[in-house]
């Protein structure tokens, strides 16, 4: 298979780029299909790089290969590529009583066509529950507990989602949280003053605090929080 890179400045990146570019290299490439719809985000979609991307996106596909959760729960799917990647992850394991689903739940219903033909055009269709709203209401009405779940909608909010999906997570599940790092901006003083940075700030220091879970921060592209319900 080709190796997509994803990044047309290949041959004049240096340092930190040089490395990530390494890392890339040496990783998994992505289904042709999910990287056509990577493209078709950036290309289509304003804000393209909240997209995961390929190298989060073989993550996601590998945390759900060892967890091998019945049941996910993601909050922001934006075009869906996270979202298609934990389903092709569900696809790879054995069937146990069904089919495993991740609901993934996306609150700008502007997004719905695109991400919604890109879902179910996918090969890991079957795997995908695509619903608008917000899932700190709409979830519990599902009547589903949760093995994992991908948290990456509204910054401003993380606390206050976190705190409505714990009651419908499985004991030893796990959370993981996207852009814990906010591009660097949780330690920057200039960024005091805007809500998203504030948000996540109060998010990690909320976790941090928490006695009913364990966790870590990875420094992977944006930082990726791993929590883990129960001790």
């Amino acid at each position: 298979m080709k190796s997509h890179t994803q990044d047309p400045n290949h041959t004049t990146l240096t340092g930190e780029r040089l490395l990530d570019q390494y890392v890339l290299e040496h990783s998994d490439d992505e289904p042709e299909y999910l990287y056509r719809l990577w493209r078709a985000t950036n290309v289509h979609l304003l804000h393209g790089r909240m997209a995961s991307g390929r190298l989060q996106g073989r993550l996601l596909k590998m945390f759900v290969q060892m967890i091998r959760p019945r049941n996910i729960i993601e909050v922001g799917t934006f075009s869906g590529y996270s979202a298609l990647c934990m389903a092709e992850g569900l696809s790879s394991l054995p069937k146990q009583g069904g089919v495993g689903r991740v609901f993934t739940f996306e609150i700008n219903d502007e997004q719905e066509p695109f991400t919604r033909k890109w879902i179910e055009e996918s090969p890991w269709a079957e795997h995908v529950r695509f619903i608008i709203g917000d899932a700190r209401e709409k979830a519990r009405e599902l009547g589903v507990q949760f093995d994992m779940a991908f948290l990456d909608g509204d910054k401003r909010t993380y606390v206050e989602t976190y705190e409505a999906l714990l009651p419908l997570m499985t004991p030893g599940a796990f959370i993981l949280a996207d852009n814990t790092l906010w591009d660097g901006h949780v330690t920057d003083p200039d960024y005091d003053r805007d809500q998203q940075t504030q948000g996540i700030r109060r998010f990690n220091d909320y976790v941090k605090q928490d006695p009913r879970v364990t966790r870590v921060i990875l420094p992977l592209r944006d930082g990726l929080t791993i929590i883990r319900v129960g001790k």
